[in-house]
């Protein structure tokens, strides 16, 4: 987590300076702002999920459950963003990452607890534990109010100022996004 989470959050603020260089105000507008807060929220419960909650049989499930709904919507979110706006090959690429850091996040979550997993399948030592109970021992305070004020400064804020940017863009345009065309390079 000291590692893979950080360089997730350093790719989801290069994302957004792209979309910022884009003008997404001015093309995709908040519907595409909204599909990226969308994805925040679908891998943010997860995140908190590992992070508060005993690692069993139930949070791997939401982990991988939310990895692959994720997923979906990274291909919406693309599906409707190259229609509206040039989506870059530099783009592009940060999005790979922010496709594979989540699957390298839940797979190392998957070998770290490996036997639940299992369970999943009915295989392995133990039996599947679906209980929703707070970890029996908590990662360290300093890091988990280090990594919830990151996420605040480098993931929400963005985020949050790209979604108002939109809507200010659309307001002032007076034209919806559905409406607008593709913006050329």
């Amino acid at each position: 987590m000291y590692f893979i989470v950080p360089l997730w959050l350093a790719a989801g603020v290069a994302d957004w300076i792209m979309h910022r260089r884009a003008g997404i105000e001015h093309n995709s507008g908040p519907r595409e702002s909204m599909i990226h807060l969308l994805m925040l929220a679908e891998m943010g419960l997860p995140v908190l999920a590992g992070l508060f909650l005993q690692v069993n049989a139930l949070v791997l499930l939401l982990m991988v459950a939310a990895f692959f709904v994720h997923e979906a919507t990274a291909m919406w979110d693309v599906s409707y963003a190259v229609t509206r706006r040039v989506v870059t090959p530099l783009e592009q690429h940060i999005h790979s990452f922010l496709e594979m850091l989540p699957l390298m996040a839940v797979s190392m979550m998957v070998l770290l607890h490996w036997n639940q997993f299992a369970a999943l399948f009915g295989a392995g030592a133990e039996a599947a534990d679906f209980s929703l109970r707070w970890k029996e021992s908590p990662l360290p305070r300093h890091y988990v109010l280090w990594l919830m004020g990151a996420i605040v400064v480098f993931e929400l804020l963005p985020y949050a100022e790209e979604f108002l940017r939109t809507l200010r863009g659309t307001s002032r345009s007076g034209v919806s996004s559905a409406n607008r065309t593709r913006a050329q390079p």
